[in-house]
């Protein structure tokens, strides 16, 4: 069936008219669904909360976490793999729309990006070598020894404020680290004595690597979440709605009993 010409005219109008009655997404979880997709911002070197199996693929609880909040969303998840001091300003830049690593809400944290609740909380360990002599019975001993600690963690900062500016320690005794497993490698190599890292991953560097745990505790936690731009009113509300879903269904206890070993 042939067209007229005033019957193009309409049809061109109409499709005209429809997209100039489209808005444009006025907010983050808007620009999140109408995208389809969820970018996120991970440091994929900190086992087992997120790093790469031997296919390259992101695995881990942090990883399986993300991909079932993109799934209640309705969207696709991306991952994005940069180092954790890149991770802030990531998120705050609007380069990825939200970051998940391990990473406690820190008050300086959240002057520049705003967070989910809390999904995990979890202790912090003192690695030494598996033949050290070294004990520790009080956090604030690690100030007698070489330490070696991740970047920009909250880890960091507590040694900082608890050990070198109370004068305990001097600065130059803190070497800073981009991984946790390069921690480990300094403590075999004996560079370092000590190595603070949260418990999950130091669980698993002793089966991989020739370190234990000497000391284990809540020593700088302030509880792991979720880090998003500052000022989405409504993403956060449906990140938190998810993530509360998820820790009164049970699925967070599941993915801690898989990942974390007691």
């Amino acid at each position: 069936m042939k067209l007229t010409r005033i019957t193009i005219v309409l049809l061109l109008l109409s499709v005209l008219l429809g997209a100039c009655g489209s808005k444009p997404p006025s907010n983050l979880l808007e620009t999140v669904r109408a995208r389809g997709k969820l970018v996120v911002g991970t440091s994929a070197d900190y086992p087992p909360y997120e790093f790469k199996d031997e296919q390259g693929n992101f695995t881990g609880y942090d990883m399986d976490l993300i991909r079932e909040i993109g799934k209640r969303m309705g969207v696709e998840v991306e991952i994005q793999d940069l180092g954790f001091d890149a991770l802030i300003t990531a998120v705050a830049g609007s380069k990825v729309d939200v970051v998940i690593a391990a990473m406690a809400a820190t008050p300086e944290r959240q002057q520049k990006v705003g967070f989910t609740i809390s999904y995990n909380a979890q202790a912090q360990a003192i690695l030494v070598k598996k033949d050290s002599s070294i004990e520790i019975k009080d956090p604030k001993e690690m100030a007698n020894y070489k330490i070696g600690v991740q970047t920009g963690t909250t880890l960091a900062d507590w040694l900082t404020k608890n050990l070198v500016e109370p004068g305990l320690m001097p600065a130059e005794n803190i070497s800073s680290y981009d991984r946790a497993e390069q921690i480990a490698l300094d403590l075999q190599a004996g560079r370092i004595e000590i190595g603070f890292v949260d418990v999950g991953p130091a669980q698993d560097l002793t089966t991989n690597m020739d370190v234990k745990i000497a000391y284990s505790d809540f020593i700088a936690e302030t509880g792991q979440a979720i880090a998003m731009p500052l000022n989405e009113p409504e993403f956060k509300a449906e990140m938190d709605k998810i993530i509360q879903q998820l820790i009164d269904e049970g699925f967070i206890q599941k993915l801690h009993d898989q990942y974390i070993k007691e």
